[in-house]
């Protein structure tokens, strides 16, 4: 199974450091202190001059995945705006009220990311993100990732951190048999690696920034303009992941 790696960014400075630390895939996002939001235009269209294909996430809020109508309708224009600006795929995912998948609005955004992607004549590829992760019943979400078409499903196994849901993962990557892919994210670093690999998964997701704490005398710090920590994707963290991500595939 060959391996890659997905580096979830935010910023311009993110997209350079995957592509120079040698990401396989970059997930375009912002905000990823609250598990990440729709970027903005002006960014996708950076985005989609990297070498490295980019997937979009499209997420209008923080909170839960239960949307609105009108929530609905910015998820599927943010499908569309991948789709024009040329982006290798998308990233989804909505829950019901029982924080089961809404199987229902899937199966549209589902529908109309195909018919795109046959107008441009490229598919866009689909990942159903970490609202797979509330579900109760987390195998049976899984076939029905599979019913809806998803390429994908990005997934801490149930767990806030990947490392902790190694053992549903393993069942899912079981499971999935090769029906669909298993990208495994959330807390993934260097020192967790090896138990991920372990589970047989082969696409691991993850954010690798390094941050640093910034002064309370800073005037951008007392004027709120920024937080106590900032930073971003390290060249080198990401290097150093995919390092031992093929250095451990070679010892198999």
């Amino acid at each position: 199974m060959p391996r890659r790696l997905e580096v979830c960014v935010e910023d311009v400075g993110g997209i350079a450091a995957a592509a120079a630390g040698g990401a396989d895939r970059i997930e375009l996002c912002a905000a990823l202190a609250v598990g990440g939001l729709t970027p903005p235009v002006s960014l996708i269209r950076v985005a989609a001059a990297s070498p490295l294909p980019v997937h979009l996430l499209a997420r209008p809020r923080e909170g839960d995945f239960v949307y609105s109508r009108v929530e609905a309708m910015l998820v599927a224009e943010d499908i569309r705006t991948a789709a024009e600006a040329g982006l290798a795929g998308v990233v989804i995912g909505a829950s019901d009220r029982q924080r089961r998948l809404d199987v229902g609005l899937l199966a549209q955004w589902v529908g109309q990311a195909r018919v795109l992607g046959a107008e441009r004549g490229a598919q866009l590829s689909l990942t159903l993100h970490r609202a797979f992760d509330l579900c109760p019943d987390l195998p049976a979400a899984l076939e029905d990732a599979i019913l809806l078409g998803f390429d994908r499903v990005l997934t801490s196994g149930g767990a806030p951190r990947a490392v902790d849901g190694a053992a549903m993962l393993e069942r899912l990557h079981r499971q999935a048999d090769g029906r669909i892919t298993i990208l495994a994210g959330s807390g993934v670093n260097r020192a967790t690696l090896p138990v991920l690999l372990a589970t047989g998964i082969g696409e691991i997701h993850a954010s690798c920034r390094q941050t640093h704490a910034v002064p309370d005398d800073s005037p951008e710090r007392r004027f709120g303009f920024i937080g106590p920590r900032i930073g971003g994707t390290d060249v080198e963290t990401v290097a150093g992941l995919v390092r031992d991500l093929h250095a451990n595939a070679a010892l198999e």
